[in-house]
C-alpha cells in the first residue's frame, strides 16, 4: 500500500521554489525585517482608509442590502456586495495562479469544517447586526462619522468578542460548538472537494467560479447600474490589495531569529484580509496593554484605525459628519444586545459578514459558505420579527 501524499507539504515546497525563482523569497536582517513590517502596516492603513472612505460615500452595507431586499425588494446594495465578492474571488484566484499567495497558508484554510460554530455564530451575528443597525464594518464607518450609537455598539462588540476569544465564553465555545466539526483531509474548501490539491488549480477554480457568478449577476438589470458596478469593483479591489499585502508583501521565508516562515504583522501568522470583529477586540486590548512589548500592532488593528479615519475624512469632506445619540431606552437596549450578539457570533463563526462573507468566500472555504448562509438567515428572521412587532404595535395603537 502506497503512503498517502502530503499535499500541503508538496504545495508548500512548490510555492517556495516559485518564490525563489521569482526573486520574492526574502532573507533579511532584523533591521530590514522591522522596516518591512512598518511598510506592511502603512500599506494596510492606506488600503483600509480607502475602504472606510468608499463605504461612507456609497453606503455599502451587508445588513442594509438584506433589509433593502426584505422591505422594498430593492437589490441594488445586495448586488454591490455580490460584485465585490466576485471581484475578490477572481483577484484572489489570480494571486494564487501567479504564485504570489499560497492558498494553503491563509487564515481561512482548515482541515475541519466547523459546521456548528459557523451556523450558530453566523445566526447570532446576523441577528445582532439587524438589532444594532449594521455589521462590524458599517458600525466602524458610522462611528467615524460621529454616530455615538455606533460607538456604543463598537465597545460592546469588542468586549463580548474578547470574552469569546480569550475569556469565559471562549472556554464555553471551545468545549461545545468547536467540538462539533467534520474532519476533511486536504482542506474544507471547494477545490479539495473537487479533487484538486495544488495552488494553481485552487486559483483556477477561484477565477472560474468568480467569473461564472459575476456573469450570472449581470443577468439582472440592477447589477448593470453604474453605481453598482463602480462600488462593487472598488470594494473588491481593496480586498484584493489587502490579500496581496498580507499574503505576499509581508511574507518572509526565514525569520533571522527563528529561521521559520513568518507573515509580518499577522496575528495568526498567515495571510489575512479584512474582518471587523476580532480586530476590534484586539484594538482595545492593544490600547489597554500598550506598554507590554509583546502586544504589537497588527494588520487587523491597523485596518480598524484606517476605516475609522477614512470614514471621518469622507464625512467631513461631504459635510455629513454629525453627532447622533440614543433617543429611546428601547433603542439603546436593542443596540447593546445587538453588539453583544455580533461580538459573540463574529468570533464563533470565525468572521463577520465581510470577514467570512467576502474575505472567506474568496478562498472558497466551506466554513465561509455556512457562516454566510446563517448570517443571512439570522438577519432575515430578525427583520421578520421586527416587522411583525411593528405591525402589532400599529394595530394596538389603532385599537386604542
Amino acid at each position: 500500500m502506497q503512503p498517502k501524499r502530503d499535499w500541503r507539504a508538496l504545495n508548500s515546497q512548490s510555492m517556495r521554489l516559485r518564490r525563489l525563482l521569482n526573486g520574492t523569497l526574502k532573507k533579511m536582517t532584523i533591521q530590514a525585517l522591522e522596516q518591512l513590517n512598518t511598510q506592511v502596516l502603512f500599506c494596510v492603513l492606506l488600503i483600509s482608509f480607502g475602504l472606510g472612505f468608499i463605504i461612507q460615500r456609497t453606503h455599502f452595507c451587508t445588513m442594509g442590502s438584506i433589509a433593502d431586499v426584505f422591505l422594498m425588494q430593492d437589490w441594488t446594495r445586495a448586488m454591490q456586495w455580490v460584485v465585490a465578492t466576485c471581484v475578490t474571488l477572481i483577484g484572489f484566484g489570480f494571486l494564487c495562479l501567479s504564485g504570489q499567495i499560497d492558498p494553503f497558508k491563509t487564515l481561512y484554510f482548515s482541515n475541519k469544517w466547523y459546521w456548528a460554530s459557523t451556523s450558530v455564530g453566523g445566526f447570532m451575528f446576523g441577528c445582532g447586526m439587524v438589532l444594532s443597525s449594521g455589521c462590524g464594518l458599517k458600525t466602524l464607518v458610522r462611528s467615524g462619522s460621529g454616530n455615538l450609537k455606533s460607538w456604543v455598539v463598537t465597545l460592546v462588540m469588542a468586549l463580548f468578542a474578547f470574552m469569546t476569544l480569550k475569556g469565559i465564553l471562549g472556554v464555553l465555545r471551545v468545549s461545545t460548538l468547536d467540538l462539533l466539526s467534520l474532519q476533511i483531509a486536504g482542506g474544507s474548501n471547494l477545490p479539495n472537494l473537487l479533487g484538486l490539491h495544488t495552488a494553481f488549480s485552487f486559483g483556477a477554480v477561484g477565477v472560474l467560479v468568480g467569473a461564472v457568478l459575476l456573469v450570472s449577476a449581470f443577468l439582472k438589470t440592477v447589477t448593470r447600474q453604474r453605481q453598482v458596478i463602480s462600488t462593487g469593483v472598488k470594494v473588491g479591489l481593496l480586498f484584493i490589495l489587502m490579500w496581496w499585502v498580507s499574503g505576499h508583501l509581508s511574507f518572509v521565508a526565514e525569520h533571522p531569529d527563528t529561521l521559520g516562515e513568518v507573515f509580518l504583522a499577522s496575528k495568526s501568522n498567515s495571510a489575512e484580509a479584512f474582518s471587523f470583529v476580532g480586530p476590534v477586540a484586539y484594538l482595545f486590548n492593544w490600547l489597554e496593554f500598550y506598554s507590554d512589548n509583546s502586544n504589537v500592532l497588527t494588520n487587523g488593528v491597523t485596518s480598524v484605525f484606517g476605516v475609522l479615519l477614512g470614514s471621518l475624512v469622507s464625512s467631513l469632506l461631504n459635510a455629513t459628519f454629525r453627532w447622533e445619540g440614543f433617543s429611546k431606552t428601547e433603542d439603546l437596549a436593542a443596540h447593546l444586545f445587538g453588539g453583544a450578539l455580533m461580538g459573540v457570533g463574529g468570533v464563533t463563526a470565525m468572521g463577520c459578514s465581510v470577514g467570512q462573507g467576502i474575505s472567506g468566500m474568496s478562498t472558497l472555504s466551506l466554513n465561509a459558505f455556512s457562516a454566510v448562509i446563517f448570517i443571512v438567515l439570522g438577519a432575515w428572521l430578525c427583520l421578520e420579527y421586527q416587522s411583525l412587532r411593528l405591525n402589532k404595535s400599529t394595530l394596538d395603537n389603532l385599537g386604542k
